[in-house]
Formats: C-alpha cells, structure tokens, sequence
C-alpha cells in the first residue's frame, strides 16, 4: 500500500477545505494536500446557483459556483495540491487518512495535522419518521437541487415543501421558476427556520403560503402505489404533536424535505474526536484544534452555518490553526470552558486558550427573541453586553470577549432582557 506524508492534510473541498488550505499557506506552509470525494472543487456550491454569496467576504453578490472558484483561483498559483474522485475510509488519532480512489487505489496519507471540512449532510424522511406509504416522489431539498441544477431534471411539478430551512426556501422559488407548482410550504416550529431574506425573496414574492406550526402526518401513494399521490399536513400543538381534526390535504406528486442538517462526523468519531452533544460537530479550542492533538475541524462539520462567508472565515482560521500547529507544536496551557446560558443553543468554540488578545464565540438563540441583550459573564461579573432588537434561531450570532477578562475557569453566554 502507498504512504504518503504531507504537512498539512485537508479533509474536503468545499468552502472551509478551500479557505483551510488558503489560511495555512498564507501562514507559511507548503507542503498541503486537500482530498475531495468529488471529481471538482467547490462541495455543496456547486449546485447553489442562485445568488447572494459572498457579500461579506469579497463585498460583492456571487452566485455559489462563482463564490467557490474565487478560492480555487486563489490557490490555483501556489503549491497546494488537489486529490479528487477519492474517499477518505479512515481517519486514526496519529493523523493517518485511509483513501481510495480508483485511479491511484488504497493508500495511506499522515499529515503533521490534518483539517476536518467534511461539511455536512440532510437529515431524511428515515431520521425524522414520517408515516405514510413508502413510495417514489420524496426527496430531500439538496437532492432536488443537485437534479436540477446539476443534472437538468425537473424532479416534480406540484410539489409540497417540508420545513423552512433556507434549501428549501429556494428550492420552493427555483422548482416555480422551472414550471412547477408550490402548493404549500410546512415548518413544524411557529417560527420559520430559514433567513429572513428567503422567506420574502422565495415564498413571499411567489405567493407560495407558509404554514407554521404544522407537519406532514400522512403520505398517500397513486393507484399504482408507485408514487405520491397526496399529502396531508397538519396542525401542532404546543407539544408539537398534531391536532385530530386539523388536517389539510394537498394533491401533489412531490414532497421535498428540508428539515435539517448533521455534521459528517464520521471520520472524527474514529480519530477518538470528541463530539459536542449539542452542535454535534467537534469540541474544539479556539484555534479550531480538536480534542485529538493536531486534527483541526472547520465549517459545517463543526457546526451548521448559515452564510458561506462565515464558513470561509472560520476555514482560514482553521489554517492558521493548523499552520501554527506544524511550526510551534500544541498550545498548552489553561483552558476557559465556554457555557451556553439562558436562551442560548450552543457556543463554539468550547474551550479558551490563553494565547491572542480576544475570542469570538459564535452561537445560535433557541426562539425568537425581541428587546433584549447577548451578555458574556465570567463570575458574577458582565464583560460584554451587546444590545439586539431581534435573533432568531436561524442566523447565527457572536460576541467577542477580551480574553483578559476570562480571569475564572468558566465564561456564561446568555440572553437577558433589555
């Protein structure tokens, strides 16, 4: 079996692979390989072909392949190398990758650290148990869209949306623009799941109604028990749990679904990466370095980012992770444990090192929340307060902390009222 050996290893490449690879070799390393399971660079925009990427990082509105090549031309000069059609089997503590392609067959890689950027993947009708027949006509949001962006297939034409994640908010505009017919989009929670931009840009300027509070309960197959025939939505209560009585049925031959998203993890679980039980991506530092010494991970294996412009900044970050990592060793030293509060989901990065001047922690609110304030405290003691008129569980938010003022062993990240 061959054995190679680089310095730096980029697991993906897809946005935060790309921008990964771009922050180490801005920081001073050579010697990087990134292996993609694709036969092309760019992962998951590829097929986002709308607009309205990377308005924050090159202040100017691209769509998602465009988006995508701005960072393969930015390496397309320098020594970073590129293994495509390869899959990466396995992953150990000691940084070696398993991979198979069918050109150069089974081999092994190490790097003297390795970047995680697997992404992420869709949850299915499988993961979240919807009843009904078991037919054809059922798809995931992501998986319309590939088939119809990528591969030119109209995957149905009176179609039924299932959640208000920001796939399928588009992809309820992009199968209208195509010709079909939206009848309804469905989001079990009261409140929408996707950007605000979408919802008007998506179902609000197509008059395609949003039904909060309600969910699928029931799918019915055609007279060939081929295919959907109708689905029936409900009404739910404030356990979520539908309401006898409160059914609506629509005629239609599609149901997408867009009911959320898991960090592909699977290769961290066999590096011993230990995982965050409420992000479900990494624990890390906030170098971006893992619980595994020398395995750094970056954007939706981490966790699930609404903006592609974020994925890339915290891709960089992840390099310069990475590229300190090969030059100096680990950063030893104390570590501030960073806690989620009242009306706080999660907050990444975990863990605080002593070593820069501040920290940023990102997070995600769990409900809507008007008139208050995000507070960082340390102790009894407030060291950041950031006033909001609005945050929604759907974009996500963060605080920069001086790390000076992380004088306890613990910093709470909390919603408070104005």
């Amino acid at each position: 079996m061959n054995f190679l050996n680089v310095d730096l290893l980029i697991i993906g490449g897809g946005p935060a692979g790309l921008a990964a690879a771009y922050g180490a070799y801005n920081a001073g390393i050579r010697d990087i390989l990134i292996v993609e399971r694709d036969h092309r660079l760019g992962g998951i925009l590829n097929q986002c072909i709308h607009n309205g990427f990377g308005l924050h990082r090159f202040k100017e509105e691209l769509t998602g392949p465009e988006y995508a090549q701005r960072y393969i031309d930015m390496l397309k000069d320098t020594s970073v190398k590129v293994v495509s059609d390869s899959m990466v089997l396995d992953l150990s503590a000691d940084r070696v990758a398993t991979i198979m392609s069918s050109k150069e067959g089974l081999r092994k890689i190490q790097g003297k650290a390795v970047v995680l950027a697997m992404g992420c993947r869709e949850r299915s009708r499988g993961a979240i148990s919807i009843p009904g027949d078991r037919v054809a006509g059922v798809y995931t949001a992501g998986a319309a869209q590939k088939y119809c962006n990528i591969d030119g297939y109209l995957v149905g034409k009176r179609v039924v949306i299932l959640g208000s994640g920001d796939i399928g908010l588009i992809m309820a505009r992009r199968m209208t623009l195509e010709g079909a017919k939206v009848l309804a989009d469905v989001e079990l929670m009261p409140y929408s799941n996707g950007l605000n931009r979408n919802i008007a840009q998506c179902l609000n300027d197509f008059d395609i109604p949003l039904y909060l509070s309600h969910t699928v309960t029931d799918i019915i197959a055609d007279e060939d028990n081929k295919r959907v025939k109708k689905v029936v939505i409900s009404k739910v209560d404030e356990n979520r749990r539908p309401i006898p009585g409160s059914e609506v049925e629509f005629e239609c031959d599609t149901l997408l679904l867009s009911v959320g998203l898991i960090p592909e993890n699977e290769l961290s679980t066999k590096a011993g990466v230990i995982l965050d039980k409420r992000t479900r991506g990494p624990l890390v530092k906030d170098n971006l370095e893992t619980s595994v010494e020398g395995i750094f991970a970056c954007g939706n294996v981490l966790q699930v980012h609404d903006l592609v412009d974020n994925v890339s900044a915290e891709g960089e970050r992840a390099g310069l992770g990475a590229a300190n990592f090969i030059n100096n060793g680990e950063v030893k030293g104390d570590l501030v444990e960073a806690v989620p509060g009242e009306g706080v989901s999660y907050l990444c990065p975990q863990l605080i090192t002593k070593e820069g001047e501040y920290v940023d922690l990102f997070f995600r609110v769990r409900t809507p929340t008007s008139n208050c304030k995000i507070v960082a405290k340390v102790g009894d003691k407030v060291v950041r307060s950031i006033p909001k008129i609005k945050v929604i569980p759907s974009e996500m938010e963060s605080i920069r902390i001086k790390k000076a003022d992380l004088l306890d062993k613990k910093v709470v990240v909390q919603l408070e009222a104005k």
